[in-house]
């Protein structure tokens, strides 16, 4: 616990505010469990989808793993054909802490994101609360991720944020070490009721 005021609150998005997961889509796909993990695990993994993150296009990314593994053809194209059934909705319980947030008027909301630029549209129409943040930075667009350094530095720069007043979280373990190395202090997101208590107990909350 650090006893200083705190001006900013940066979130990471999916799987944190926004459920996110291919296997929502991948288990309508494949009849058994082991085929969603082998599929998730080496053919369309979160390194590949990552680099479509990090600004390579949705048609690249999946014609050269095409390439590689011509016999998941018809299931490769279905990772970004059939992107919006990976989406299970709002996360509620976090929701209600980034409204209780915002309604407090103390805090300068953030969103600092790996998300492709040409998938992150459907979340802005399909998900309302993304309105409350006062800046969102999303990887795809910048072309460069999380957690590379030059990531956290971007959003700090861009919208004037002080890193020694603000408080990031992650639900990736990777990016929050390389934010608290980078000099951000940090909350590893397990679910709302543990970042619920991380935030009362910095007094962010009541």
């Amino acid at each position: 616990m650090k006893n200083h005021a705190y001006h900013s609150i940066i979130f990471d998005l999916g799987a944190v505010l926004v459920d996110w997961n291919p296997r929502y889509l991948y288990s309508k796909i494949f009849t058994t469990p082991e085929e969603v993990d082998h599929f998730l695990q080496n053919i369309c993994t979160s390194d590949w989808n990552e680099t479509q993150d990090e600004g390579r296009s949705l048609e690249e990314g999946t014609e050269l793993l095409i390439a590689e593994h011509p016999q998941y053809e018809a299931q490769i194209r279905a990772f970004y054909g059939r992107w919006k059934e990976m989406l299970g909705g709002p996360i509620p319980e976090t929701v209600r802490i980034l409204k209780q947030l915002k309604d407090s008027g103390r805090f300068k909301l953030y969103a600092l994101t790996n998300w492709s630029n040409e998938t992150f549209p459907i979340a802005l129409m399909e998900y309302q609360f993304l309105q409350w943040f006062d800046g969102i930075v999303v990887s795809g667009k910048e072309k460069i991720r999380k957690p590379q350094p030059d990531f956290y530095q971007l959003l700090l720069d861009r919208y004037n944020v002080d890193k020694s007043t603000s408080i990031f979280i992650d639900d990736n373990f990777r990016n929050v070490k390389a934010a608290e190395e980078f000099g951000i202090e940090s909350i590893h997101f397990l679910n709302a009721e543990q970042l619920q208590q991380e935030l009362s107990t910095r007094g962010i909350l009541n």
